[in-house]
């Protein structure tokens, strides 16, 4: 099959999440199945090497209103890997700055532009997707655009497919949108785009699209409730019938023990022998005491709302006081928060170590120093770092929500289960889960074989490209 991805992110070119690491290795995964697989995403200026990247159409007409002088584009290229090509949509008055999601008065012109250009870069070089697969809610009106704006030309033949990686961010901006791409005036209302007086992306590709999937089963079911719809619990369940949830999976080419470049030592789980190495460097890299025979909890984490840190705040400083474990945390978001991570390593220089901002190496190291790995979300789609913990003998402690229930099994008090999971998002469940985790510590043997468990686990980005590509036939079908 010919498959064309919209998504606002590729790894490691540009990434605010996990979005950017799912697509790439998705798109290298389908490749390898034999698919042809193309990538259209925004050239931000961030990205580096933008310079030398090949020149795939010179200047592309998109078929948008608004200023006429900010209508076309340049298309950049450059291979990802044997079968997967990635289109980067260049237009500085769009994506010339470093960020991926600004907030700025034309954001939902600039959400919109790169898909339409990716559909037009199609239709002018006759390169027609049997799939077209909208990676989240930037992406979310190409589905509507196929069904009725461009259900004539030849990309009407084209099926598509909308995956929710968290139904939380929707994209709701004015109507304008509408005159923007084109789209009919039939669409404004409330069975169809229209949501709160404005016009909802995501809304408009879940309604439209022929297939709808999410990042995992457990959080397939969820949307489905008030609880976690976010106000689109409705919508999602007028297309129960047409979603799945995939697991996302772990791209061993970058996140493998036993070859990873970043960390002080490999390691793996027939040889384990490396991981204490990278502890103790880790300690070393951030200045904290190497003498104490403390478990590291690790976090590398956006800082927002979602991922439970904020209740993680009001646990943690009992057990540094203790001197029961050793914290890191790698992270960045609300400035609150920041903050807060900031004055508890001020006030614990030997146990804890707290680093703002993103760095791909020492989230690498973080993963092979730690002897366990908290996410303790309230809610998470499917999440990645629990799935890099484990491969590294990291134990995740997690919330039993979305992806992570999906992934880690309990410790069953004795040598069973991958990690430790918890019921509730709240103070009590976390520290019910640390003390857990410590319980865990205590036993060697117990802590070891679990250990090796969870590097034994295989998320196989193949097993989820097998999925999708049933998918598929399944939207081609319908």
């Amino acid at each position: 099959m010919k498959i064309l991805f919209v998504t606002p992110e590729l790894a490691p070119w540009s990434k605010a999440g996990g979005l950017g690491d799912a697509t790439v290795a998705l798109g290298k995964a389908l490749a390898a199945l034999g698919h042809e697989v193309r990538a259209v995403t925004p050239l931000y200026g961030s990205v580096p090497g933008r310079e030398g990247m090949s020149t795939f159409i010179e200047s592309l007409k998109v078929g948008v209103g608004g200023d006429p002088l900010k209508a076309a584009c340049r298309v950049r290229t450059l291979t990802v890997a044997k079968g997967f090509n990635a289109w980067f949509i260049e237009h500085e008055d769009f994506y010339g700055s470093r960020e991926v999601y600004p907030t700025r008065e034309d954001a939902a012109e600039r959400a919109a532009f790169y898909g339409r250009a990716g559909l037009d870069a199609c239709l002018s070089t006759n390169w027609i997707p049997d799939i077209v697969h909208c990676h989240d809610w930037t992406a979310g009106l190409i589905p509507v655009l196929l069904n009725t704006t461009l259900k004539s030309s030849a990309l009407g033949q084209s099926a598509s497919v909308i995956t929710i990686h968290n139904l939380q961010h929707q994209g709701l901006y004015p109507r304008r949108i509408m005159g923007y791409l084109g789209l009919p005036e039939f669409l404004w209302n409330p069975m169809e785009l229209e949501c709160l007086g404005g016009v909802n992306f995501l809304k408009g590709g879940i309604l439209h699209a022929n297939r709808v999937i999410t990042v995992s089963p457990t959080y397939a079911q969820e949307i489905l409730t008030p609880a976690f719809g976010y106000g689109l619990d409705d919508v999602v369940r007028r297309r129960s019938q047409d979603l799945i949830g995939i697991l996302n999976g772990v791209d061993r080419d970058e996140w493998n023990p036993a070859d990873d470049k970043h960390i002080a030592k490999s390691f793996s789980a027939k040889d384990s022998g490396g991981k204490s190495a990278c502890k103790q460097a880790l300690l070393r890299e951030l200045n904290l005491a190497t003498d104490r025979k403390l478990p590291v909890i690790g976090v590398v984490s956006r800082l927002w709302d979602q991922k439970g840190l904020d209740l993680a705040l009001q646990v943690l400083p009992k057990y540094l006081r203790d001197g029961m474990i050793q914290f890191v945390l790698l992270g960045s978001g609300d400035a609150a928060l920041e903050n807060e991570f900031r004055r508890l390593a001020a006030d614990f220089p030997e146990l804890c170590a707290v680093r703002i901002g993103y760095d791909n190496g020492l989230s690498h190291r973080i993963e092979a120093g730690s002897d366990f790995f908290l996410m303790p979300s309230r809610f998470e789609p499917c999440g990645l770092n629990q799935m890099y913990s484990m491969a590294y003998g990291t134990l995740p402690v997690v919330r039993a929500t979305g992806g992570l229930a999906d992934t880690v099994s309990p410790w069953d008090g004795k040598q069973g289960g991958t990690g430790i999971t918890f019921q509730h998002a709240d103070v009590v469940g976390i520290d019910w889960a640390i003390q857990r985790a410590l319980e865990l510590y205590q036993q060697p043997e117990s802590f070891k074989a679990v250990q090796k468990k969870a590097m034994e686990m295989e998320f196989s980005w193949s097993k989820a490209a097998t999925a999708h590509v049933v998918s598929y036939k399944s939207a081609l079908g319908g």
